[in-house]
């Protein structure tokens, strides 16, 4: 009877983990497929699972961009493409931006009337609602363009020591590719990425001039641009990579320096305004304040 008992509970059980196994087969099998995808860059991303809200947010936002877009002519997808490469957003269509930008078009004045409650006259309602639709549709594009010149910025303060990182890995030895590869495991922020996204393209089988070249089109910054050209200049004519990347890193090191003292020349012009509102104003308060009252009190007792 015990035996019994037992082998039915063995039964079931494994009747459970059979039927479990089956409601979960097809996530396990789309789990592996990612995994076995890893290598090439595409990751299983635990954050976009949890974030479901997010990723029906995005799926309207599609929508409505494709709806604009067939309506729309004037639409260019490449300059809208540019830009979210430039900020880094792979993984956002410039159709989902345009949707982003019609959304924000009707959010923003609804929800500003709404705050209004009627308290404005209706011209200066609609005056409002206007100029909340035209900053509800720049608002989503000016949040992108500000994210790109702040990461085009970190990228370009960045390249000094990825050159720095080749110099020093190529000396040892390796080739350009070899160097690249390396750097991108060691080099963190917006720059490293680009590395192991160009790593990536060279593993799908771009060579270095053209991985290189497409990362010049994702971040366009004056010291990446002047590295990526001299190394395709200095291997098209036959110049070491060693000499071409001290080169680099020199006029890298001059260009810092010079950036820094223009930084620095910039300063009294950018501390003229504080100091002419702010800062001199609270002087000549406690300063001539105390004078002033005396010299008023003064003339009171006079008069």
């Amino acid at each position: 009877m015990a035996l019994l008992v037992v082998m039915s509970a063995l039964l079931l059980g494994g009747a459970v983990a059979l039927a479990a196994r089956a409601a979960m087969f097809g996530r396990i099998r789309a789990t592996t497929r990612l995994e076995a995808l890893a290598p090439y860059g595409f990751g299983v991303d635990d954050s976009a699972e949890r974030d479901g809200q997010e990723r029906r947010v995005e799926g309207v936002a599609r929508r409505v961009g494709d709806l604009t877009a067939e309506r729309l002519s004037a639409v260019e997808d490449d300059d809208l493409r540019r830009e979210l490469m430039a900020a880094g957003m792979y993984r956002t269509s410039p159709r989902t931006l345009l949707g982003y930008r019609v959304l924000a078009a009707l959010a923003v004045p609804i929800l500003l009337l709404w705050l209004a409650e009627g308290r404005i006259p209706p011209a200066l309602a609609v005056l409002v609602a206007g100029g909340a639709l035209l900053g509800g549709w720049m608002l989503p594009l000016t949040v992108v363009r500000r994210r790109a010149r702040r990461r085009l910025r970190q990228v370009d303060r960045e390249v000094p020591e990825f050159i720095d990182l080749l110099v020093v890995t190529v000396e040892t030895g390796h080739g350009l590719a070899a160097a690249i590869r390396v750097a991108g495991d060691r080099i963190r922020g917006p720059l490293g990425d680009e590395v192991r996204l160009t790593v990536q393209e060279q593993a799908m089988g771009l060579s270095a001039h053209e991985a290189l070249s497409n990362m010049i089109a994702r971040s366009d910054t004056p010291a990446l641009r002047s590295f990526v050209r001299s190394v395709i200049q200095g291997e098209s004519l036959g110049v070491s990579i060693g000499d071409i990347l001290r080169a680099v890193a020199d006029d890298m090191r001059k260009r810092r320096r010079q950036r820094a003292e223009e930084q620095a020349q910039k300063a009294p012009i950018k501390m003229l305004f504080p100091l002419a509102f702010c800062i001199f104003p609270s002087m000549f308060i406690v300063l001539l304040g105390p004078s002033v009252f005396d010299l008023i009190d003064t003339l009171g007792r006079l008069n």
